[in-house]
């Protein structure tokens, strides 16, 4: 195999480039090289890490092998055991968020106010899904810079993480208060009466402002911790960041709206200027967040651009908020379920993503795709063998199947006081899992390579589409598989064992 010598000619244009985009020309060259060896692995992959991009470094004519070696000594492979044990924990604390949060929701669909105000079902999954648009995003961006070396002196740490709570703040209020009017206008929609109750759009929108911030506030923090701490242990990030948000995320915000929408509707006829004094609060902060963000060097460029995936991501999962509203009046314990099948399939395809961002932005510069990096590949090479980075797609999908069938059976356990359930339901839900699962992380494969080929940053912009295609995705499957059941004259639960 032919080497190409790298020259200090050959770095200096890429002096010009931020350090965030790419490490120096001859470990991205080496790593190239290194990489077209299907599955021998790449960290920010998930399969092999590589270790430092200072920025310089580069070969001389002279003295080309030398430099090649020294740049193929800072690849270093992370075992399949590593990525396990860092991604599994998570994984298991998300499964128990995940299962609050479908509980909670079991729970609350009895209540009045979401009884008389069914638009609240299309706004559950869209602010679930802010979770992935929003926080995923941040840690993703954090992670990556982590994994380049850039998070060093206190002052860039500080202005890094300011800038992106900040900027989550301003796309928290302006996706939180677009959802609103979107799941107003559906409910408006296919109401069968032409009633227009001014109070409870107030209501929904103040909801929909109070829980996307808070939850985002807190959720931003926990990040920050966990991202710093897994640098001071020597861990990646990537596998802890976006597992450990989902596993708060989901029952954070389920918990925050059922109580905030419960409080206002039980004092909206004596105090609806409540509702006032909250959408103007949130309205006033804006221009400070924005201001705050546009001074950023770190979030300026996302400030700008990075809207277009945040807004079409929530009009997916608007989308299945309909299938939500449509499947809870039909079929009993479908909202205990849904936020297991979305979270769970949302988690492990956010993890994927940080991963193949990582690596891409730690062996190439953005617009080029490394030999390893094609857009569209088979199925079997993307998610099985064939690629450096279908080890973690390997493991996410073993872990999946054992995880589903335990989220599912103490789901049901807790929130009917009956730990059977039927062999036709568990089936059905692991085909629907398992289905779903294998979709979000092909197309991953494909929008991330897609992205990166046309200089659209992945960590700004894959996870909204996906956690969001999981939203989509999870509810009619799961719905399908209700259905197949209905046809068979099944229950979710096993009768015969009561």
């Amino acid at each position: 195999m032919r080497r190409r010598l790298v020259t200090d000619n050959d770095n200096e244009k890429l002096s010009g480039l931020p350090h965030s985009t790419t490490g120096s020309l001859s470990s991205i060259i080496t790593t190239s090289i290194a990489s077209s060896e299907p599955d021998t692995g790449f960290v920010g992959s998930g399969d092999e890490k590589i270790c430092g991009s200072d920025g310089g470094g580069g070969g001389s004519p002279g003295g080309g092998d030398d430099k090649n070696l020294s740049a193929e000594s800072r690849l270093k492979q992370e075992k399949w055991t590593t990525i396990l044990l860092e991604v599994s924990i998570p994984f298991f604390l998300a499964g128990i968020g995940t299962i609050g949060a479908g509980i909670i929701l079991g729970r609350v669909e009895d209540w009045d106010v979401f009884q008389h105000i069914p638009e609240l079902y299309i706004l559950v999954p869209a602010l679930l899904g802010l979770k992935g648009n929003l926080d995923m995003c941040l840690a993703s961006r954090l992670s990556t810079q982590a994994n380049l070396g850039n998070m060093t002196t206190r002052k860039e740490i500080f202005k890094m993480i300011a800038g992106n709570i900040s900027l989550v703040q301003v796309q928290s209020i302006v996706a939180s208060f677009l959802v609103s009017v979107f799941a107003i206008s559906v409910g408006f929609a296919v109401k069968t009466t032409n009633d227009f109750e001014f109070d409870h759009v107030l209501l929904i929108i103040a909801a929909a402002m109070f829980t996307a911030t808070s939850s985002c506030f807190v959720l931003d923090f926990v990040l920050v911790a966990v991202i710093l701490l897994s640098r001071k242990f020597n861990m990646n990030p990537d596998n802890l960041a976006t597992p450990l948000a989902a596993s708060i995320g989901d029952v954070v915000s389920i918990s925050l709206f059922s109580f905030i929408v419960q409080l206002l509707y039980l004092n909206i006829g004596t105090h609806l200027w409540v509702t006032f004094v909250v959408i103007a609060i949130y309205l006033c902060m804006l221009p400070v967040w924005v201001v705050i963000v546009y001074r950023n060097k770190y979030t300026r460029a996302v400030l700008l651009n990075g809207w277009i995936p945040v807004l079409s991501a929530l009009c997916i999962s608007g989308m299945g908020g309909l299938v939500l509203e449509s499947a809870v009046a039909k079929y009993d314990n479908f909202a205990v379920f849904q936020p297991i099948i979305n979270g769970i399939g949302g988690n492990l395809v956010s993890v994927q993503a940080s991963k193949i961002s990582t690596m891409l932005h730690q062996s190439s510069i953005m617009g080029i795709l490394p030999p390893h990096g094609n857009i569209f590949e088979w199925p079997w090479k993307a998610l099985f063998k064939g690629v450096p980075y279908a080890k973690t797609a390997r493991i996410l999908l073993a872990m999946s199947i054992p995880g589903q069938i335990i989220f599912s059976y103490v789901a049901n356990f807790i929130h009917t006081s009956d730990p059977s359930i039927s062999i036709p339901f568990e089936l059905s839900y692991l085909c629907a899992s398992t289905i779903q699962i294998m979709l979000l992380l092909y197309v991953a494969h494909i929008i991330i390579h897609a992205m990166w080929k046309y200089k659209i940053d992945p960590d700004n912009s894959a996870i909204p589409y996906l956690t969001a295609l999981g939203d989509l995705s999870g509810s009619c499957l799961l719905l399908l598989a209700f259905m197949f059941l209905e046809s068979i004259g099944a229950e979710t639960i096993d009768t015969d064992a009561i």
